[in-house]
């Protein structure tokens, strides 16, 4: 195996300005602070990778676990070692060759407790719409009646022990400021003569007046589009870049900002052209990043969803579909994604739906819902020439052609309703298809994943270099990710659940049970989480979450006690695959590794993603991570690796140092086809072109067609010779060249990567 290369020798030295080799996720917490990141780089470096890119690192609510919720943009959170922590291991990191990327969230801040903590929002409590800090915030006075409601009381505020004391209104641990000269009314004249009415939470989809991130309302959006407002929520992270502490950025939810072209515009401005900036955009599988944002490309769930894809038997999972709808009953996908829709926007989103009904007037009202269910991407941009057509004559089927003409001329022409409504759209989308339908609808678990397409999740090796393709010429410096704190399940998750569609009799006899649905759900998640650690409680944890979620039987809101009792009941002990599936499982794991760290762009390995790593939902997925030093440190010493985690290990190692230390491998991209009656079982392509890699796909439907049966793969002109260590120790270096026989090629595993000499 390849050597980690030396320390730099200066500190002093600045990275230049460039695109990141790849990146390395690291989620920060009080307990995994700076200085637990700062230790881990060694490792990280030793890997082979270039580039750290943290979760958030400003003030944020006390305790949080994710660093989304921002308090104060202004300071580096103290509890994971303020700005000298942060700066501290920036300057580790340059010593080992690192940068930093971080994660920066524009879009919103926290309704904390207590609500001091978050400045500009306490000021506009306490002062109302003549504060200087009323435009950080996006708040209907109006419909509040002169007051911002603010959700978050656990009973009916006549029923709270709303108290005044010490200068404030109080309630439990939450504070909140008196409007001058209140403070010595009676209580009901005190609260009426306030800028704010502190509200019961299950108000929420009828009074809320301000706009959120997506449904929580302990999340209040910003207006990053008034230039004032982007200096203030910007000085710090743009003076971390401009000092050399951050090479790049990570944006986090842009579809929830009024006009994202020209937010990143501006950031480019102050950030500089040589900070590497990638969005967190969700696109659909026909859609694409708008070509005018200067970024270098989305944040990789894109090719997330392609990666998987490719790995999926197509008429598998359909057979999937099949046994699923008549063990479960449900509807197919289509018409689930539909009716998710229209339940999370005259529910969850009740309040943004009637802020746009109030907007549009009586007349387009059904035309703008009809309109929001219909839109088949996140949302529209400004600037957009015309909406997607077929929305159009969706929501005028049901609201008829005049209405839904009537809300596409307003669209046009009033940007403060086109913004949001293109706001609403994205939470719309994320809440209704990521965290309802892809609960509801499960024939394939690994499917339904952030990005993908549970009706039609299998991607063709022609549709996969297509892409790949487009990305080397269109976006070469984008993200690429497999597993991140987002996803549902981890990469190696997948990978094993998307063995089942090469065998999906193992599902059957699951509708046997009082809740077909859940009991097929936890089959699957159980035979990919597999025997890991504390496999059965994880389980029982992440069936209740995705019950809640789906919101057929319980939900967050209105919970089913009863029902949700019996839940744990249908975690089972660990399953394991039958052995020739877990062959598959493997191969998968292995190819879709192989496959994200040498396709175009900057791949992003997740936090104890570089060896096998199993994880489900949030918060099981941001458990602390585990780094394999001793491990990666034999392999470099010349162990053969054990097992199908250290095999990763290695993989992992040796794409990222070749990343690392020979950028020029990664550039262009040319699909190499092999022929032969096993030929659409190989994913092969070059980079440069003096890059090959190969990559098993089906293996298990392979096997039982007989292998790879005289399948050649017609080698691009040169000599040919392993990148990767064998499998059995040390041995003859191996040299290939013209048409070679794919299964002495790979030589009994299922992938390759050569280089050519």
């Amino acid at each position: 195996m390849s050597q980690p290369r030396p320390t730099p020798a200066s500190e002093s030295d600045l990275p230049k300005p460039v695109t990141p080799a790849s990146t390395y996720r690291l989620q920060l917490r009080p307990k995994f602070p700076f200085a637990a990141a700062e230790a881990a780089v060694p490792h990280l470096a030793s890997l082979g990778v270039s580039h750290l890119h943290l979760s958030p690192v400003l003030e944020a609510a006390p305790g949080s676990a994710h660093g989304y919720d921002v308090t104060d943009h202004s300071r580096v959170r103290a509890e994971l070692g303020g700005e000298p922590g942060l700066r501290a291991l920036a300057a580790t990191a340059r010593a080992h060759g690192l940068g930093l990327v971080l994660d920066i969230v524009p879009n919103h801040m926290a309704v904390p407790t207590p609500l001091r903590l978050n400045r500009p929002l306490w000021e506009v409590l306490r002062e109302g719409p003549g504060s200087p800090y009323a435009r950080w915030f996006d708040i209907d006075w109006e419909a509040g009646g002169g007051q911002l409601v603010l959700p978050l009381l656990p009973a009916p505020a006549d029923s709270c022990d709303l108290r005044v004391e010490g200068g404030m209104l109080r309630h439990g641990e939450q504070e909140f400021p008196l409007r001058e000269g209140t403070g010595e009314l009676p209580l009901p004249e005190l609260l009426a003569a306030q800028w704010y009415r502190p509200a019961w939470w299950r108000e929420t989809a009828t009074t809320l007046n301000y706009r959120r991130f997506f449904t929580i309302s302990e999340l209040i959006g910003v207006r990053v589009e008034d230039p004032e407002v982007f200096t203030a929520t910007h000085a710090k992270v743009l003076e971390l870049v401009r000092d050399g502490v951050a090479q790049g950025l990570r944006i986090d939810h842009v579809d929830g900002l009024a006009d994202p072209e020209e937010y990143l515009g501006r950031l480019r401005a102050a950030a500089g052209e040589g900070c590497w900036v990638v969005v967190e955009k969700i696109l659909a599988r026909h859609e694409r990043l708008p070509a005018g944002w200067p970024v270098a490309g989305t944040t990789g769930y894109d090719a997330l969803h392609r990666v998987d894809g490719v790995f999926t038997d197509p008429a598998g999972a359909a057979e999937l579909a099949a046994r699923y709808g008549e063990s479960t009953g449900l509807p197919q996908w289509t018409e689930t994604a539909r009716a998710c829709a229209r339940e999370v926007l005259t529910g969850d989103l009740a309040a943004e739906l009637a802020a746009l009904e109030r907007r549009a007037g009586g007349e387009l009202a059904v035309a703008v819902r009809e309109l929001l269910i219909a839109f088949p991407v996140y949302r529209p941009y400004p600037g957009e020439p015309e909406l997607p057509p077929q929305a159009l004559e969706r929501a005028a089927e049901l609201a008829g052609p005049a209405a839904v003409a009537g809300v596409r001329e307003l669209l046009l022409r009033d940007p403060a309703f086109a913004a949001r409504f293109a706001q609403t759209s994205a939470a719309l989308r994320a809440k209704s298809l990521e965290d309802r339908a892809f609960y509801r609808y499960a024939p394939l678990l690994s499917a339904t994943e952030v990005g993908g397409e549970p009706g039609r999740p299998a991607v063709s090796p022609e549709e996969f270099h297509a892409y790949c393709a487009a990305l080397d010429r269109d976006w070469p410096g984008t993200g690429t990710v497999l597993s991140t704190h987002d996803t549902k399940r981890s990469a190696d998750v997948r990978a094993r659940i998307s063995a089942l569609s090469q065998a999906p009799e193992l599902m059957d006899g699951e509708d046997a049970s009082p809740d077909p649905h859940l009991a097929w759900v936890a089959r699957q998640t159980a035979l990919g989480l597999g025997r890991a650690p504390e496999a059965v409680p994880r389980l029982a944890d992440a069936l209740l979450k995705g019950a809640r979620e789906a919101a057929l039987h319980t939900s967050w809101t209105d919970r089913n006690e009863e029902y949700e009792t019996g839940v744990p009941g249908y975690a089972p002990a660990p399953l394991d695959l039958p052995a020739d599936l877990a062959e598959a499982a493997r191969a998968n794991l292995l190819g879709m590794a192989l496959l994200h760290l040498a396709m175009p762009g900057v791949p992003e390995v997740y936090q104890g993603a570089e060896t096998e790593y199993r994880a489900l939902v949030d918060p099981d997925n941001r458990r602390p991570a585990h780094f394999p030093r001793a491990a990666l440190a034999r392999l470099d010493a010349g162990a053969v690796a054990d097992g199908p985690a250290e095999e990763k290990l290695a993989l992992t190692a040796a794409l990222l140092r070749l990343r690392r230390d020979r950028p020029e491998l990664f550039r262009g991209y040319a699909p190499v086809t092999a022929r032969g009656p096993a030929a659409g079982h190989l994913v092969a392509f070059t980079r440069a072109p003096g890059l090959l890699v190969a990559a098993t796909r089906l293996s298990h439907r392979l096997a039982a067609s007989g292998g790879w049966g005289g399948t050649r793969l017609d080698l691009p002109p040169g000599t040919w010779t392993p990148a990767l260590p064998s499998p059995s120790g040390p041995e003859p270096l191996t040299r290939h060249s013209s048409s070679t026989d794919v299964s002495t090629l790979l030589a009994g595993r299922p992938v390759g990567v050569w280089l050519r000499h």
